[in-house]
This record gives C-alpha cells, sequence and structure tokens, in this order.
C-alpha cells in the first residue's frame, strides 16, 4: 500500500512554526516512501476560518517549497458526506440523539466538578426511548461510545499508549444545526482520502483516542499514527510570540532562505547521528519516523540565523541578487538600474560571506547602489584624517593611470604605494574602504573597487579628498 500523509491546518490564522515542521515531517515521510502528500484545509469553524489565513497557508508552504499532490481539499465542502456517516451510525444503533439543553449540560460539569469528578457527558440520553424527545428542540448527534475495555494506539513516536473507554464520553458528531464536528469530519476525510499514516503534533493523542472509536465502529482501517512533540522556547516553555511563534511569512521577511528553514525545522525534534547541515535531498533519502524524539524541541534564533548563514554561502549569486533587489528598490524608494544590477550579481560573492540573512545583505549592497559620494558613518569619517587623506589624494593619481583595473593590480599597485610611503598596508587599505564604501567594515575593498568600476570608485576617493579632477570613464 502507498504511503500517503497529509497536512491539515486550520485557517484561523497564520501558518505558524509548528504547523510548517508537522507539513515538513508529512511531506518528508510521503517523499522518503515515494507515497504522495495531501494538503486539507480545516475549514468547518467558519466563524474563525477566513480567506487571508487560506492564502497564507498555501503561500507558507509554496515558499518552503512543500509542494502537494492534487487540489487542496476545503473540509467544509465535504460536510454532506460527513453528516452521512454520523446518520449511517445513528440508523445502526451507534449513534443516538441527544436533547440535553446547554444548560442542562453546564449544570452536569458543575455539578461533577465539585463533586471531584472528571467532567464528561454522563450518557443521559444514551439509551432514553425515542418517546421522550421533546418535539420543540432540536437534538445533537452522538456516538455511542464502548464503556468497557480500553482502546491502544501503537504510535510511531510515543510507543503504545491505552486509555480506558470508560474515560472517553460520548462525543458530539452533528450538532443541533446539523453540521459536523471537527472529530467526525477528521476521520472521515482521512479515510476517503486513503491517509494511511497521520503525523502531527502530540497535543493530538487525546484526540486520537475518540477519534478511533469512530473508525472501529465503522469497521474502517485506521491509519498509523505518529504524534510529534511539541516545539518550545529556549527556557523550555512553551513557544510563543517571544520566542519565535511567528508565522512563516514574518520568516521569510526576516531574511531567511526556505533551505534553511527546512533544515532547522528538520532538526527540532528528528535527528540523524550529529549531522547539522542536511540539505533537502539528504533529508529525503534519511527520514523516517523512527528518528523523531519524544521531548519537546527548543527553537534557538541564533541557531536558525547561523544556519541560514551558511545556506547564504551556499546560495547562487544570481538568486540573491534577485532576493535582494527588490528590498534594496523598497529601501531606496526606486527601481534598480542596470548598472546597480550588475554591480550587485558580481560583489555577492563578498557581501554573502560577511551575512546570515537577507536583511544584511541588502544593508552591505547598499555600497553598490547609487553613484557619487559615499555618505560616511561615524567609524568611517574618523578614519579619514588630514593625513589618510592626503594618502588617498596621491593614491588616486596613480589608480586613475591603472591600465587593468582588477582586484589583484588594484591591491598590488596599493602594496607598493604603502612600501614607498613607509606605511603598514591598513593605513591606505582603511580610509579607501571609508571613502568608497562609506563604512569602516565591508567585503574585501579591492573586491568593492573592481565591481565599482574605475570611474565609480574615482569619484568617490577625489570626494573625500577635495579633488574631483581625476574623474574616469570605465
Amino acid at each position: 500500500m502507498p504511503v500517503i500523509t497529509r497536512f491539515a491546518p486550520s485557517p484561523t490564522g497564520f501558518l505558524h512554526i509548528g504547523g510548517a515542521r508537522t507539513a515538513l515531517f508529512n511531506w518528508l515521510f510521503a517523499k522518503h516512501h515515494e507515497g504522495r502528500f495531501l494538503l486539507r484545509i480545516e475549514d468547518t469553524d467558519r466563524a474563525r476560518s477566513t480567506q487571508e489565513a487560506i492564502a497564507a497557508i498555501f503561500d507558507g508552504l509554496r515558499w518552503l517549497g512543500l509542494d502537494w499532490d492534487g487540489e487542496a481539499v476545503m473540509q467544509s465542502s465535504r460536510a454532506e458526506r460527513h453528516a452521512e456517516v454520523a446518520k449511517e451510525l445513528l440508523r445502526r444503533g451507534l449513534a443516538y440523539r441527544c436533547y440535553a439543553t446547554p444548560g442542562e449540560l453546564t449544570a452536569m460539569r458543575e455539578e461533577q466538578r465539585a463533586a471531584g469528578r472528571p467532567m464528561r457527558y454522563d450518557g443521559r440520553w444514551r439509551d432514553r426511548p425515542a418517546s421522550e424527545a421533546p418535539a420543540d428542540r432540536a437534538p445533537v448527534i452522538r456516538l455511542k461510545a464502548p464503556t468497557a475495555g480500553e482502546t491502544l494506539i501503537r504510535d510511531h513516536v510515543q510507543g503504545e499508549v491505552r486509555i480506558a473507554n470508560e474515560q472517553l464520553d460520548d462525543m458530539v458528531l452533528l450538532r443541533a444545526d446539523g453540521t459536523p464536528t471537527y472529530m467526525l469530519s477528521v476521520v472521515v476525510d482521512d479515510h476517503d482520502m486513503g491517509i494511511t499514516h497521520v503525523i502531527r503534533g502530540d497535543d493530538h493523542l487525546t484526540n486520537a483516542f475518540r477519534q478511533m472509536q469512530i473508525y472501529k465502529l465503522m469497521e474502517w482501517t485506521a491509519p498509523e499514527f505518529a504524534h510529534i512533540p511539541l516545539i518550545h522556547g529556549p527556557d523550555g516553555a512553551k513557544l510563543s510570540k517571544r520566542h519565535g511563534a511567528l508565522g512563516v511569512e514574518a520568516y521569510r521577511d526576516m531574511g531567511y532562505l526556505p533551505e534553511a528553514m527546512r533544515n532547522y525545522l528538520l532538526r527540532l525534534g528528528w535527528s540523524h547521528g550529529d549531522e547539522e547541515i542536511i540539505d533537502t535531498d539528504q533529508a529525503v533519502a534519511w527520514f523516517d519516523l523512527d528518528a523523531v524524539g519524544r521531548s519537546a524541541a527548543r527553537f534557538d534564533f541564533a541557531k536558525l540565523t547561523n544556519l541560514n548563514g551558511h545556506y547564504l554561502r551556499r546560495a547562487d549569486d544570481q538568486r540573491l541578487a534577485d532576493l535582494v533587489a527588490p528590498r534594496l528598490e523598497g529601501a531606496i524608494g526606486r527601481a534598480l538600474i542596470e548598472e546597480e544590477r550588475r554591480r550587485l550579481i558580481a560583489g555577492m560573492g563578498g557581501l554573502k560571506e560577511r551575512a546570515k540573512t537577507l536583511l544584511e545583505l541588502v544593508e552591505g549592497a547598499a555600497i553598490y547602489v547609487g553613484h557619487g559620494p559615499a555618505r560616511l558613518d561615524e567609524k568611517a569619517a574618523m578614519l579619514l584624517t588630514d593625513e589618510a587623506r592626503g594618502y588617498l589624494a596621491e593614491i588616486a593619481e596613480r589608480l586613475a593611470a591603472i591600465a587593468d583595473w582588477r582586484k589583484e593590480h588594484l591591491e598590488e599597485l596599493t602594496r607598493r604605494y604603502s612600501e614607498e610611503r613607509g606605511i603598514k598596508l591598513g593605513k591606505i587599505a582603511q580610509p579607501l574602504r571609508a571613502a568608497v564604501t562609506g563604512m569602516s567594515v565591508s567585503p574585501p575593498i579591492f573586491e568593492v573597487m573592481e565591481v565599482l568600476g574605475r570611474s565609480e570608485t574615482l569619484v568617490r576617493i577625489n570626494d573625500k579628498t577635495g579633488n574631483g579632477a581625476h574623474d574616469e570613464k570605465n
């Protein structure tokens, strides 16, 4: 039987980091076994489900590179099928109509709480004859769950987990208005979609016991379960916004790459020896459920950022330039011209060695945008002493005359100049950096000068020496 997994989020908010990891594990498991990964939007809570949230889920999955097979299934579109199953159980005597009012149920729970008993439905309509049904009240339909024995789940992560059936009450399948409940809809959809493995957070383990009752009473084969631990913050507390419980789109906006996010999410609760850097192809080859741990994983922004830096350094320069360009354009309020795009691509090798996020790349790439004098930051301004400006004026003469404007030749010229003047290379290289970039820290300065070209470099140097006579064409 081919493996079929599913990701089934509720569209009541963004695709958060825990949901993204669940989707990734389902996707990897299906890919590893050459199966299918399906997407179902569980929008039965019509009051809280929004089109914006649905769009965010689609966008988040696409950004992460988690493609699903076939069309996404909207759970609300299958309400008639869900109700049909509930009515079949009713016809077979495996479900019943319950006429208890909300007030009666509240009083029941308060009485149970006062007595120190578990709060659950007491089955008051389970065996009452239809003749006692009030004519003016619409009933709910409840499952007639077994009251003896136990339910066993052999979970791929949690192991064998049991619960006494007497602890499970008769859950509602259809509400009084005829709409199906989540518990019923999930089971019917998983059955009809042929789901073989349900991989989800361990906060759904209690639901699994309840859902198993429907599988048994309908005589359906239940899927295999894998309930994965939740994600906590670095301090061990439940993950919250202060830890990073943000929407996937927030990580994209913060400048993280999707391949870095996949690698990081994979390692939140799954391991393969001491491997930390695991690309997607390798993850597909290695992933299985036996390596998922039982302990809660801890989210760490610093580890994610360092991992992202690794993937930035490995990324194609053209791709990074395409990602950085719109952000740069937003920062400067105009479109980049062709020359600026050329510089961006040519300079990306040096830029990405110093950056850990796309935002840092954007900040560094500012040196390649615009024409004319560079605006000095505070540290750069301190480097441009009168002595340094004198050196710059002298070396500008030599730079204007150099025949081959390549970084190795620029460095050699500068080195010869520093030896002739009896100064250390840094005494001229650092003022060069300040004049050309406006900063005290940048990619290798001779690489920057090569990318900018002769004319732009000399314009920037001569501006800081008060001499514009040596501006040259490339």
